[in-house]
């Protein structure tokens, strides 16, 4: 199954797999499957009333792209004149879709020669702000606040903050280096034209208010940060239309550059193959963290889900099971050989693989609109409404109650360790988690981790470069000794993304979830609590979710020298604690 012209090519092997395809594909009504997507039929993914005027109002990312296109002169000049008064930093503000895409374009397109060096900010770390703070020239950096409610807690805590900084540095002059993106009506549309924000951008009921927040990377949220980095948008834009226009023809499933991959990802997941294993060279890695997003949070729910895994060492064809789709991702002129090679090899093994092949970078653009679509179908195939995120609001919820309970009694409430061993600790339900010592508790942990489900790390720890090492050392252990798939998730980040998977898909996730203390802290200006403070509540209130719904998870706080306490558990698994 391939299509090779002006749209990013697509190849699905082994054969036989996408014999399967095509019978699925006949049998959800083949091209009239498409017709009703751009006629926004909601009954693709819902029968119910109040499901489908909901789906309805997040459609709009089928039509924003003309829009888009009239805005983009706009956008470029309002870049340009950021450039020409002088500055050189940006820094965006924001979690999940008003941030992950603008992150993508830095890595795989770059900050081009000239134009603004820009650092997306989407954690509440004390210590990762910090950094970030110290490198900055201010006087030279513009703001972006970044968010489409508007009441984003993360967002709102950074952007108190980085005003506050600008106001020790500019005075009453510090909203001029503020930028707000956001949809219309919001408090941050209210609190930035109060602050004399430089520019707001708003999206509304006829320039886009309903684009769901991870189907707007191609909207103001994606565009104006593209544009302050020097990136071409125009030309963006232009391998989105293609990509758009291939999408909406009438033409064989073997000709359709993202129809086929939806159909192919929703009908291996019938089958069993719902870890969906992304494999690109170092040069498209970042791309990773924005599809995790689109299809965790689109399908991780109502006890399904895909189940993306990305930067997962590579093992032999034959050591994977037969739970996984694998999705590879090149630029046709830049081919890695030995990933070519590794392609082969799976195929060959019988593993289901879509490869998907880019002219140059900006098929990034294209790239975007055909996991839309695909997505969309996936979603459709089974039969999940992929519009909307029904428990990200749990662990919101659960987070604001325990800022309550801060501001009240000034320390969150916390259960008692099911083990302490010196500076370190494991916590989680003793229902589920027995045993005298860490070791006894964390082996119990991967002794209730099945062949076919997935272990995820989700680390709260500060991301240095140190620590980083040694979580990707800790999943390949884990990989190598359990035989599963493995997710790395970092966090706070994560509850934006496959957080959603985690509450609501299917129980074939188990959760080793990581903290330590914070060697620095930060106040949140007009609140009550710090930094530190708000990241621990975000720990407990979704530790407490997962926890909520049955989920496999345990808690391990590393205390105040997380590297030597990471080298200890790495050392227990090496001993055979995982086997």
């Amino acid at each position: 199954m391939t299509r090779s012209d002006l749209s990013s090519s697509l190849t699905i092997l082994p054969s036989a797999f996408a014999s399967q395809i095509g019978v699925a594909w006949k049998q959800l009504g083949g091209q009239q499957l498409v017709t009703r997507l751009w006629e926004k039929d909601t009954t693709l993914w819902t029968s119910r009333p109040d499901e489908a005027s909901s789906i309805r109002n997040r459609l709009g990312w089928l039509s924003i792209l003309p829009v888009m296109e009239s805005a983009a002169d706009d956008i470029v000049k309002f870049a340009e004149q950021v450039k020409q008064d002088g500055f050189t930093h940006a820094v965006l503000l924001g979690m999940g879709g008003s941030s992950l895409f603008p992150e993508v374009c830095r890595s795989i397109i770059g900050v081009q020669p000239g134009w603004l060096d820009l650092t997306v900010v989407d954690t509440t770390d004390p210590t990762a702000i910090d950094q970030i703070r110290r490198r900055l020239p201010l006087e030279r950096t513009v703001v972006v606040v970044s968010s489409k409610s508007g009441t984003t807690t993360e967002s709102d805590a950074l952007s108190r903050y980085f005003f506050d900084e600008l106001h020790r540095v500019r005075g009453e002059a510090a909203g001029k280096q503020m930028v707000a993106i956001t949809d219309v009506g919001t408090p941050l549309e209210l609190r930035a034209r109060q602050q004399g924000f430089r520019r707001v951008f708003v999206h509304g009921p006829r320039t886009g208010q309903e684009v769901g927040g991870r189907f707007s990377a191609l909207t103001y949220f994606g565009l104006v940060p593209a544009a302050l980095m020097g990136i071409d948008i125009h030309r963006l834009l232009s391998r989105a239309r293609e990509m758009f226009e291939a999408c909406r023809s009438d033409r064989p499933l073997s000709e359709h550059p993202a129809v086929s991959l939806g159909v192919a990802l929703g009908e291996g997941a019938g089958l069993g193959r719902d870890k969906m294993t992304l494999l690109r060279p170092p040069a498209l890695s970042s791309l990773g963290i924005w599809i995790e997003q689109l299809i965790a949070e689109s399908t991780g729910k109502s006890g399904k889900g895909l189940i993306p895994i990305t930067d997962e060492p590579l093992r032999p064809a034959t050591a994977y099971g037969a739970d996984r789709f694998f999705i590879d991702i090149q630029i046709s002129t830049e081919v890695d050989r030995g990933l070519d090679e590794t392609i082969r090899a799976l195929a060959e093994a019988g593993h289901p693989v879509a490869q998907l092949r880019w002219r140059d970078a900006y098929d990034l653009g294209g790239e975007i609109v055909r996991w839309f679509v695909a997505t969309a179908i996936a979603a459709s195939v089974m039969r999940i409404n992929p519009f909307d995120e029904p428990n990200v609001q749990e662990s919101k919820d659960r987070t604001k109650a325990l800022l309550e309970h801060y501001a009240r009694e000034r320390q969150l409430p916390s259960d008692p360790p099911l083990v302490s061993d010196g500076d370190m600790a494991a916590f989680g339900d003793r229902g589920r988690f027995s045993g005298r010592s860490l070791k006894d508790v964390l082996c119990g942990l991967f002794q209730q981790t099945k062949r076919e489900e997935a272990l995820a790390i989700v680390s709260f720890l500060p991301r240095l470069a140190s620590l980083d090492a040694q979580l990707i050392t800790l999943r390949q252990r884990l990989a190598q000794d359990l035989g599963v798939a493995t997710i790395l998730s970092h966090g706070p980040r994560y509850l934006h993304s496959i957080g959603q998977l985690y509450k609501g898909g299917s129980d074939r996730i188990v959760l080793l979830c990581l903290t330590a203390d914070d060697p620095v802290d930060l106040p949140v200006a007009d609140q009550p609590y710090t930094f530190g403070i708000l990241k621990r509540a975000q720990v407990l209130g979704d530790v407490q979710a997962m926890r909520d719904r049955g989920r496999r998870v345990l808690r391990i706080h590393l205390g105040a020298n997380p590297e030597r306490a990471l080298e200890r558990l790495i050392r227990l698994i090496d001993e055979g604690c995982a086997r």
